[in-house]
């Protein structure tokens, strides 16, 4: 999908992620929050950022958050939120993922959440990153995963043809064999399932379009379903969708 195709979907859309609960209040934020242990002389780079849910998670608990999205529209949304809170120590810049402008060795630690499934290049932004990484700087990854083979190939056509933005999921595997070859050695690792309503997941469509996307979740075959876990309760269909948690720290 072309820069500006993505720019045009995020910015007409800007507004939902500030409330949306997957990315404002999802498990894999106290989880950063708990396993990273901010310092207060930190200072924080948060790529893709959205709306600023990840920046405003660290920016108590270190000295600044350079928080960037390559969508102003998401930016505006995050600059308003974070005077609402009253973090003053956040400051906000257009930035592509894969082209950091900041000098080497800038940050103690950078996170990106829920968010490289959109990128073009996700070896290059894992090499940008370790370059502005300060030595034993971490770098921690949040994003939605698949499993390896022709299953990941289905679940990242099913989100695809959900949102033309989508990229490409990859899989746990994937996300520690780049950190390795950027030379970034990992300190954690884990997964976190989340479950999400399809109604809510599908709404941006027409009816039939939400129809199609039904069928691909409830007909994908029996690997499929188990890692999606289609269910239906009171009527209501949702599925699951995992999320992996990768943390890098570069050589001291």
């Amino acid at each position: 999908m072309s820069r500006e195709s993505v720019l045009q979907q995020f910015g007409a859309n800007a507004a939902s992620y500030t409330t949306s609960e997957t990315h404002a209040k999802g498990a894999s934020l106290g989880r950063l929050r708990d396993l990273i242990q901010a310092q207060a002389h930190w200072q924080v780079l948060d790529i893709a950022t959205g709306t600023g849910h990840t920046a405003f998670t660290f920016a108590p608990h270190v000295s600044r958050v350079t928080a960037t999205d390559i969508t102003p529209e998401m930016l505006a949304q995050a600059e308003a939120l974070a005077m609402q809170k009253g973090l003053d120590n956040i400051v906000f810049e257009t930035v592509d993922s894969g082209d950091l402008p900041f000098a080497e060795a800038s940050f103690d630690l950078v996170s990106c959440r829920i968010a490289p499934h959109h990128f073009p290049d996700c070896a290059q932004f894992i090499r940008e990153v370790a370059r502005v990484l300060k030595s034993g700087g971490l770098l921690a990854v949040v994003d939605n995963i698949v499993p390896p083979g022709i299953v990941g190939d289905y679940i990242n056509a099913f989100e695809k043809l959900r949102d033309p933005s989508h990229e490409r999921c990859l899989s746990q595997e994937e996300w520690l064999e780049l950190f390795t070859q950027a030379r970034l050695e990992i300190t954690h690792h884990e997964t976190l399932r989340k479950r999400l309503d399809f109604q809510f997941w599908a709404q941006r469509h027409h009816p039939i379009m939400q129809n199609y996307l039904r069928a691909l979740l409830l007909e994908g075959g029996s690997r499929v379903s188990a890692f999606l876990q289609p269910e239906t309760n009171n009527g209501q269909l949702s599925f699951a969708l995992v999320e992996g948690i990768v943390i890098g720290q570069k050589a001291a």
